[in-house]
């Protein structure tokens, strides 16, 4: 019976220890930053040999090279697949049903779904015959997986698609409107090039984005002037989308550094039996903050507009009857922030400490998507008020 037990735990710490190698992503471990590397770098080589495939000369004479790393990338891919599937009942939020229905559940997920493009293809080919070579491109997908920069892009875009798609609106708005005019403006002058309104379509996109190839142009003055305020409106129209982009890319900086893990979440007792989707909620309200020990975190009289989770140390309160010591999953900062009032309590770090912050906008967030957790925090804010009469806030 030890021996069972004492191999069941090994399996758990292997299992962890594997999912931390494929999920930390590069720059959080040594061991993610040397996988995530190696996958990056094996998926960049598919996508070249790829494209070198489509060349007659080279895939004569290194056609079989190719074809190798092929099937050998293939092998790669399809063991990091199935060792994904293994680890993943380790995650928290994946280990509360039978094991074979936690990791069926895991790879219906369509990010996992899309992982089978990277191998599937090329089993598929061997067995069939069929020449599946252009799939090698879709490996390049990995990169996107392991990428902490392309993993921020994603989620700016989800954070701002409200906006992009209202960006999108006015750029086609505009592309109808300008096609339209230099329709009727150019259609007598050039029946060609401008005999209909899709035909003109193609002369407003051109213009909109100033590329302007010269292919197709207006001859009339008025659509020569016509034209020329169609650039100076395409500088603002399709740079919006790029704005929005780099603001929420500002936004993003302030909140990568703990987001690449739901582990990291999970640590906070308060957020403990939540599913991956409520984690992936809370985690785009929460940003990391590190203090080294004996840093000032919140001081007495300061405005009480954030509450702090802390992930790792210990933090020390100084009230007036003493110090009280804040440990791993502790939580304070709460009182001052729901009763909109200064801090009455300086809170240093008894320890380096890692906190997740929640501003008191996210606050709200939090309470409309989650009310049982803001319940739970107004709970034991008000045990500390009646017990301490406010000496932790």
């Amino acid at each position: 019976m030890q021996t069972g037990d004492r191999s069941r735990r090994w399996a758990s710490r292997a299992r962890r220890e594997v999912h931390h190698a494929l999920e930390a992503g590069i720059g959080h471990s040594a061991a993610g930053t040397l996988t995530g590397g190696f996958m990056i770098v094996l998926a960049i080589t598919n996508a070249i040999a790829c494209a070198l495939w489509s060349v007659p000369q080279i895939h004569d004479s290194h056609g079989a090279w190719i074809r190798a790393l092929d099937i050998g990338s293939a092998v790669i891919f399809g063991g990091e697949y199935a060792l994904r599937l293994w680890s993943c009942v380790e995650l928290p939020f994946f280990a509360q049903k039978s094991p074979w229905r936690e990791r069926l559940h895991y790879a219906s997920q369509p990010v996992q779904a899309l992982e089978l493009l990277t191998f599937v293809p090329t089993l598929v080919s061997l067995v069939t015959g069929f020449d599946l070579w252009a799939t090698m491109m879709l490996r390049f997908v990995k990169v996107a997986r392991y990428s902490p920069a392309l993993h921020s892009l994603g989620r700016v875009i989800a954070a701002e698609r409200a906006a992009l798609f209202g960006a999108l609106v006015i750029m086609t708005g505009l592309v109808i409107f300008a096609a339209t005019m230099i329709y009727f403006i150019e259609r007598n002058a050039q029946p060609v090039a401008f005999g209909s309104i899709p035909a003109a379509a193609w002369w407003a996109v051109i213009t909109l984005a100033t590329v302007g190839y010269g292919d197709v142009v207006p001859i009339t003055p008025v659509g020569k002037l016509f034209g020329g305020l169609l650039m100076i409106a395409g500088l603002a129209a399709f740079a919006l989308p790029f704005g929005i982009i780099t603001a929420g890319f500002g936004r993003e900086a302030t909140r990568r550094d703990f987001m690449v893990s739901w582990l990291l979440v999970a640590r906070v007792p308060l957020f403990g039996g939540l599913d991956a989707a409520a984690v992936s909620q809370i985690i785009t309200l929460l940003h990391s903050r590190t203090f080294d020990a004996g840093d000032v975190i919140v001081r007495r009289g300061m405005a009480g507009d954030r509450m702090y989770f802390l992930v790792s140390g210990d933090a020390i309160v100084e009230t007036d009857d003493g110090e009280v010591t804040l440990k791993e999953g502790d939580f304070f900062g709460e009182m001052a922030l729901l009763e909109h009032r200064p801090r009455s309590s300086t809170v240093r770090a008894g320890t380096r400490v890692r906190a997740l912050v929640l501003d008191r906008e996210d606050l709200e967030r939090l309470a409309r998507r989650h009310p049982a957790i803001m319940a739970r925090i107004r709970e034991v804010a008000a045990t500390r008020r009646r017990v301490n009469r406010g000496e932790v806030d």
